[in-house]
């Protein structure tokens, strides 16, 4: 208290001028201050924030392309190296119905390469035409030598079963056969269908019946003698089937059995050869379990050594003469011995002399000794010489079935090589012919003529090479599938826009569109967006992988014949129309502390005001609220803060990681 009382006596003690001078000073430096605030207001750049209409649409540019195109490639096979262009027609030359009808060269390809291999694959073919007609030739040789060592063979068997026959009568040697199952055996062979050449048909021919023979008939195709047997096939398939049922003798009585379906001649062979006690030599096969060895089945040939037991043959007709000389001497030995017991009866009585008796006992003497002559004879022959040569005539006929079977097996084995060296002269023949055709094929390829009328524009629709591969020229290497020429359809064109992601979701096809040509600024084109890009461009990702943007293609609905492709455009692709709504310029938002703000004018100071956006273009944001019509608000953040702002100093923008705000958006757009 003692305190403010001196302060006041202090205060009224002063003189006047001193509180004057006071007063003078404060009023200054309120009007500098005030002045000074209201210049840096005054020196910001503003907009008066507006209300109606506002076309939300993305602004891009681009240049102008065919929507259809035809596109001329280089389809000839060439390595790393490529081949050059030899002749190219300039770009811009327009092809008419009259080149498309002459088939004019546009480009000419350097075929010497091509041409060389041409030369060196014609000597290659014609070798390997020679090989195939040598291979078909010595096919049909081996044809004709099959069917002539086969029916030899055929022919062997026949005369070794007619010897057989007639040495034993073909009754009981069709039993013999029987029981040993040589029958069927030879049936199958003799009557297997067999496919084989070209000339199959005139191979195959019926089989005809045999004759009767001994007041029988054989089956047709059986080979018996008397008479000519069924037509065989003269040729074994190469491939034979696995199902034919080829019989066998099963036990030592000769009773007949029959090997399973799957069986083969090897199986009917050996078991053949089981019952004829002869050894066959093994076929090399695939391990398998050690076989039982064949029984031998014996053939009794004493059991047809009568004549009531034979048939009409040479053994049947030995042993009537046989029988018919031991009967005679048998006769004579009784007529020699009434003989000379009568004579011994004389003698007794002197009527005889003892010479006359003597020459009836030496008479009687020969005819006993010839009886014991046909005797011996008949039992020689029936033991030793009947039993020899029915074995010898059974052997003759089982070697003649034998070379006829590996006459067949011969003739498969040799058709067969001959059948593969064919296949082989056939399959390289193919080779070398689809070689040759391919490489005529890459010699015209080596032309590109023009096939439809349009403008010539060189390479492919993107905007720049990359990649390391050379401009379409003259001398220029090019790669395979590379696209050298262009025909683009004029009468629908289109232009190929970049969009940046931040817009991408908004686009949408069948979205209209404005296009303005650079060289037409004047003149407004319609559009519409036909297609919009599932992923980013792949060149502009090596580029600037920061920056991701979709390639989008809005096609020109009008039609003018100034229209080119490679011409820039802008296109201004209409997104939404907002109706009545309020907006300002993008760059008087501000992004700040993950909010919006706009600073706005009034009167010598500037507020700072929270916003809430809603929809933008490339130039206005919409503003829900924060903002009223006809405020002034600044196009960029003030540097210095004024009375009433609340700030001393403004911090920059930090948006979130991953959030796009408009202006961001924007300037990203403007670089891109």
């Amino acid at each position: 208290m003692q305190t403010v009382n001196s302060v006041l006596r202090f205060i009224r003690r002063q003189p006047i001028w001193r509180w004057v001078g006071l007063v003078v000073v404060a009023g200054l430096a309120g009007v500098l201050i005030w002045t000074s605030g209201t210049k840096a207001t005054a020196k910001a750049l503003t907009f008066a924030t507006r209300r109606g209409p506002l076309e939300i649409s993305v602004l891009e540019g681009g240049s102008l392309q065919a929507l259809e195109s035809q596109e001329l490639k280089c389809e000839v096979r060439v390595g790393y190296q490529g081949t050059k262009i030899l002749k190219i027609v300039e770009e811009g030359y327009l092809i008419t119905e009259e080149d498309v009808k002459t088939n004019k060269v546009l480009i000419e390809l350097d075929s010497s390469e091509l041409q060389k291999q041409i030369v060196q694959q014609e000597i290659q073919y014609q070798t390997a035409l020679a090989t195939l007609i040598d291979a078909q030739q010595n096919y049909e040789i081996q044809v004709g030598q099959n069917v002539s060592d086969v029916k030899a063979a055929e022919q062997k068997v026949r005369f070794a079963r007619m010897d057989f026959d007639k040495f034993l009568g073909d009754t009981v040697t069709a039993s013999i056969i029987q029981k040993v199952g040589l029958d069927k055996l030879i049936a199958t062979l003799s009557t297997n269908d067999v496919e084989q050449t070209v000339n199959a048909a005139a191979a195959k021919a019926t089989a005809e019946s045999l004759p009767k023979i001994g007041g029988k008939t054989h089956p047709a195709g059986q080979i018996n003698a008397g008479g000519q047997p069924g037509q065989a096939q003269a040729v074994e398939l190469i491939e034979q089937r696995a199902g034919d049922v080829v019989p066998y003798p099963a036990n030592a009585e000769g009773a007949v059995g029959s090997i399973a379906p799957n069986a083969t001649f090897e199986a009917a062979a050996s078991a053949r050869d089981g019952a004829l006690g002869t050894a066959r030599p093994a076929v090399p096969e695939a391990p398998t379990a050690p076989a039982q060895p064949p029984r031998r089945l014996l053939i009794d040939f004493l059991q047809y050594a009568k004549i009531e037991a034979l048939g009409d043959g040479e053994a049947k007709q030995k042993l009537r003469k046989f029988e018919d000389d031991l009967q005679v001497a048998k006769k004579e030995l009784g007529q020699s011995a009434s003989m000379l017991d009568g004579t011994k009866r004389l003698a007794e009585k002197g009527f005889v002399t003892r010479t006359e008796l003597q020459r009836e006992e030496l008479a009687f003497e020969n005819s006993r000794l010839k009886v014991q002559t046909a005797e011996t004879a008949q039992d020689l022959y029936l033991k030793y010489d009947f039993v020899k040569s029915a074995e010898e005539s059974l052997s003759k006929f089982d070697d003649a079935v034998r070379e006829f079977d590996k006459a067949r097996r011969v003739a498969i084995s040799k058709l067969a090589q001959a059948k593969a060296r064919l296949k082989s002269a056939e399959g390289q023949h193919d080779i070398q012919l689809r070689q040759r055709n391919d490489l005529n094929e890459q010699l015209e390829k080596c032309m590109i003529r023009a096939t439809k009328p349009g403008l010539v524009v060189y390479g492919g629709n993107r905007e720049e090479m990359y990649g390391g591969e050379e401009r379409v020229r003259e001398g220029a290497a090019v790669r395979e599938r590379q696209v050298l020429i262009t025909i683009p359809d004029m009468r629908q064109m289109s232009v190929n826009v970049k969009i940046h992601e931040s817009y991408i979701k908004k686009i949408k096809k069948g979205q209209k569109a404005r296009i303005t040509v650079d060289a037409f600024p004047d003149t407004i084109l319609r559009g519409e967006v036909t297609k919009v890009g599932v992923l980013p461009d792949s060149q502009n990702r090596w580029l600037n992988p920061d920056m991701k943007v979709y390639v989008t293609t809005v096609a020109i609905q009008d039609t003018e014949e100034w229209i080119k492709p490679g011409m820039s455009a802008k296109v201004e692709i209409l997104v939404n129309r907002l109706e009545d709504c309020t907006y300002v310029p993008l760059q008087a938002v501000s992004p700040e502390a993950e909010k919006q703000v706009c600073y706005v004018a009034r009167g010598g100071s500037v507020e700072k005001r929270e916003v809430q956006i809603g929809e933008f273009n490339d130039e206005f944001i919409q503003i829900k609220s924060g903002v009223s019509e006809g405020e002034q608000v600044l196009l960029r953040r003030p540097t210095a803060t004024g009375p009433g702002t609340g700030d001393k100093k403004p911090r920059p923008a930090e948006p979130q990681k991953g959030e796009s705000t408009p202006t961001a958006a924007a300037s990203q757009s403007v670089k891109s």
